[in-house]
């Protein structure tokens, strides 16, 4: 952008224009000179000087080492975007692990940990069990609690726009907790929560099946089963976070798509089989959902058979989803999808036909990470939204994304 594009207008702004211009074009070009950084954004050079400075003095700016030259004389200053002046952390919260993420500001991935929850402990437990995962996290990255600048957390059910758990079936105890608000007693950053779907969703457009799309369905598929969309490369949660709980509908298939347990470290084909049926027939079914579908790719006409049932329960609420949204890409993630191509390609043979134009059906890319990943992004995006902000305004009174939390000061839990 011009630094005359704005003649006449409030100084300040065109100040913040310039230094998210020069700001952007480092983080996604590289190491450049000022000269180069005052070509690409169309300023001065004396004017991209002093932007450079005022991002260095932000810690948002650094000189790059020296390069190795054969020509004679100092060479160019060149400037780097520092990408570890920050860090987001995601966090994935379901009825029986925690999975954790940190990445840096320019969305690499510098380290995770994960830990087992007790599917039957109660909300407080569960909860002090994932600051404690925080703190084990952040001991192995190596990334200090002040350098966090968003937080974000993905979990089954619906999530109100405060970050109340307004309904869930997967995890005990969880209706009526203000998750947002739990997990922003341990940070002095935004913290936000949402549904895993929606995470899964902005994870799958980001690093997925789903890349450079606008319109896309995510298909969750696991304990229960929830949808997340993307319309217009925008998340759509609805006024009250339940948009795509069609799964509500009984008629439709997508409710309660697991739910039971199976024990023991060894599933054979009959177990699997009997287990599978299980779940096509809306019967008892598993808790362990990726153990007992990770062997129905033994084969076999009875597999076969059972796998299209299962495909059967969710093609009308996915079809559902597609009639209303008609999305470019539909992509099923979640441990049901660890029956592999079986799942996926009768999907596509009963989705499609239900369906008034051409959409395809992928599987996820992402494996287990994807909601982990989705708030990843969600924290990423809250941070550009203040290395980027074009206005003055602070964080009160601003619209804020679903269940965000922001403390005033930093707090001394773990």
């Amino acid at each position: 952008m011009s630094e005359h594009s704005l003649h006449g207008g409030d100084p300040s702004v065109l100040r913040r224009l310039n230094s998210a211009a020069i700001l952007r074009a480092l983080r996604e070009g590289g190491e450049s000179t000022l000269t180069e950084l005052a070509n690409q954004v169309g300023l001065s050079r004396p004017t991209t000087e002093g932007v450079i400075a005022a991002l260095a003095d932000r810690g948002l700016v650094a000189e790059a080492a020296p390069r190795q030259g054969t020509g004679l004389g100092r060479p160019a200053r060149r400037y780097r975007f520092r990408a570890e002046a920050g860090y987001a952390l995601g966090i994935e919260i379901d009825a029986r692990r925690v999975r954790l993420m940190v990445a840096d500001l320019a969305g690499e991935v510098v380290g995770g940990h994960r830990a087992r929850l007790d599917v039957a402990g109660p909300p407080a437990e569960r909860i002090a069990a994932v600051r404690a995962a925080v703190k084990a996290c952040l001991a192995s990255t190596g990334v200090a609690r002040h350098e966090l600048r968003a937080v974000a957390a993905g979990t089954p059910g619906v999530v109100s726009p405060d970050g109340t758990i307004v309904f869930c079936t997967v995890v005990p105890g969880w209706k009526g907790v203000n998750l947002a608000r739990e997990l922003a007693r341990s940070f002095s950053c935004p913290v936000m929560v949402d549904n895993d779907a929606n995470l899964a969703a902005l994870a799958e457009r980001w690093r997925g099946a789903a890349r450079a799309a606008d319109d896309v369905i995510c298909v969750h598929a696991g304990l229960h089963t929830g949808i997340g969309a993307l319309i217009g490369g925008r998340l759509h949660r609805g006024r009250y976070g339940a948009a795509g709980e069609i799964g509500m509908l009984p008629e439709l298939g997508l409710r309660d798509t697991t739910a039971g347990l199976i024990t023991g470290s060894d599933v054979g084909p009959e177990a699997a089989l009997a287990a599978l049926a299980g779940i096509a027939a809306a019967g008892p079914a598993l808790d362990d959902a990726e153990r007992v579908l990770a062997v129905a790719g033994w084969g076999g006409a009875e597999a076969q058979a059972v796998v299209e049932r299962l495909a059967g329960r969710m093609a009308r609420g996915i079809a559902a989803m597609a009639l209303a949204l008609d999305p470019e890409v539909i992509v099923v993630g979640g441990p049901l999808i660890r029956a592999g191509d079986l799942l996926i390609a009768e999907l596509r043979r009963q989705v499609r036909p239900l369906c008034l134009s051409p959409v395809r059906i992928e599987a996820s890319e992402l494996g287990d990470e994807s909601v982990g990943l989705g708030a990843l992004r969600l924290a990423l995006d809250r941070i550009d939204e203040d290395l980027f902000r074009l206005d003055p305004r602070t964080d009160a009174g601003e619209g804020r994304r679903s269940g965000e939390v922001r403390r005033a000061r930093p707090s001394r839990s773990a």
